[in-house]
């Protein structure tokens, strides 16, 4: 059977960045540590003036259409996922496409385009797409191009203001692919809920503390979903564990849920029955109230294990360095910890061919889905070819004051001139409205 996955992949982040324990935490009157120890964020990434959801998008996806040498005709599928979408009826894949087609010969004039929306899992699903319609035997041929790209700005004042960020993940999906195959087994976790939305506006509408609840209950339910059809899984089955990462803190929790589950009637529960007792089982409590306070209790023992602790610092802290230094990329984010967690594994000569990943997704309102992705022998010269770094040292930082004007820049509501702090080179920019009040876009050399 023909294995399909990801083939190459490629980010572009945006060019500015705000420090946050040192510029945004004192102008707010907080402690620097609120966003480095308890958000787990460093720095947060932005927008210059001419960049946007289409330019990252269109920059990350000639990035890697030149690496890999393709051509338009190469690509039969263009997704992206946004939930930062600025018109209501013509995708963004189009307005990519026709940035692509600038500087190419060819054009995507029988490529199928289209947006995926579900918060920031569209990205993954978009990855569903590709691989069906791939195995479907659909694509005569080509591969698909998906992008995930968000502007993540939250209102001015907004207790989710810390967590912002910007930037764009574009991946071949194709056969016999060089990084990740996917897996065929899936897992769902999913409701109506109204933990985070955006009904007819620009910034989101956030329940923080449900929001964190609905999080860990569709994870949780996409886990056992996955489990139906995969067979349990075991802490020590996976290498990694990318995750969602709205900003790291959450990935903690999330992870803590994970490794619980997992461990659950085997020999580390058994090892560690001794130190911490053995886990809360429902039927020995009279009141569902008695038992979660059991859990958390349990929870809390367990986070301090040195057995949770030499997991976590192996499995999942790697997943997490990207996002701690660029903010939340939504569609993005769970795309970067797959990123960031392979870099650390390149970076530290880990032989990771062969070995599984499992990939938690999630977007509010609220789906999670779980599915696992085997790493191709290679992988390495893939992850070697993407710029993380060169692209982090080169933002640009700002003050306070231009951290202002830059979201006023990027707020639909606003229109004002103000100069762009970095100059573009052999990228697409934004240029301005056409007559239709179409955004326009041209490469600069």
């Amino acid at each position: 059977m023909t294995s399909v996955g990801i083939d190459a992949i490629e980010i572009r982040t945006g060019k500015l960045f705000l420090d946050l324990p040192n510029t945004f935490a004192p102008v707010k009157g907080e402690d620097p540590e609120k966003y480095t120890k308890g958000l787990g964020l460093y720095t947060s990434s932005f927008p210059d003036v001419y960049e946007d959801i289409v330019t990252m998008g269109a920059n990350a996806a000639k990035s890697l259409m030149d690496r890999k040498g393709l051509e338009p005709e190469d690509i039969g599928r263009i997704d992206v996922a946004t939930e930062s979408a600025f018109d209501n009826s013509k995708p963004v894949s189009t307005y990519i496409a026709g940035c692509l087609e600038q500087v190419y010969d060819g054009d995507f004039r029988h490529a199928n385009k289209g947006e995926r929306k579900f918060a920031c899992i569209a990205g993954t699903q978009s990855l569903d797409d590709a691989y069906n319609w791939i195995k479907a035997g659909r694509n005569r041929g080509r591969a698909a191009l998906v992008i995930a790209t968000d502007t993540a700005l939250y209102e001015r004042g907004d207790p989710g203001e810390a967590t912002q960020g910007a930037g764009a993940v574009a991946m071949l999906i194709d056969e016999d692919p060089d990084l990740v195959e996917l897996s065929t087994e899936q897992g769902y976790g999913s409701m109506d809920e109204t933990d985070f939305l955006k009904p007819n506006q620009q910034f989101p509408s956030v329940d923080g503390k449900r929001s964190m609840q609905v999080y860990l209950a569709r994870m949780r339910e996409a886990l056992e979903d996955y489990e139906s059809v995969a067979g349990r899984t075991h802490p020590a089955d996976f290498e990694y564990i990318p995750f969602h990462t709205p900003f790291p803190g959450m990935v903690r929790k999330a992870a803590l849920l994970g490794f619980r589950h997992m461990s659950r009637d085997t020999e580390i529960e058994d090892e560690l029955a001794d130190e911490i007792g053995r886990q809360p089982r429902e039927a020995d409590f009279e009141t569902w109230d008695d038992y979660e306070e059991a859990i958390r209790g349990y929870m809390d023992d367990l986070k301090t294990t040195e057995q949770y602790r030499d997991w976590y610092d192996r499995v999942i802290d790697p997943t997490i360095d990207i996002s701690s230094r660029v903010g939340n990329w939504y569609t993005g984010s769970v795309h970067i910890a797959r990123l960031s967690a392979l870099k650390i594994a390149a970076e530290e000569g880990k032989e990771m061919a062969g070995k599984k990943l499992l990939v938690g997704s999630y977007g509010s309102g609220a789906q999670a889905e779980i599915h696992a992705e085997t790493v191709q022998d290679t992988w390495l010269d893939e992850i070697d070819a993407v710029d993380v770094d060169s692209q982090l040292e080169d933002r640009t930082e700002i003050t306070f004051d231009d951290y202002e004007l830059i979201h006023d820049v990027h707020n639909h509501e606003k229109e004002i001139e103000v100069e762009e702090f970095t100059q573009p080179e052999g990228e697409f920019v934004f240029t301005g409205w056409g007559r239709m009040n179409e955004r326009r876009y041209e490469y600069v050399e």
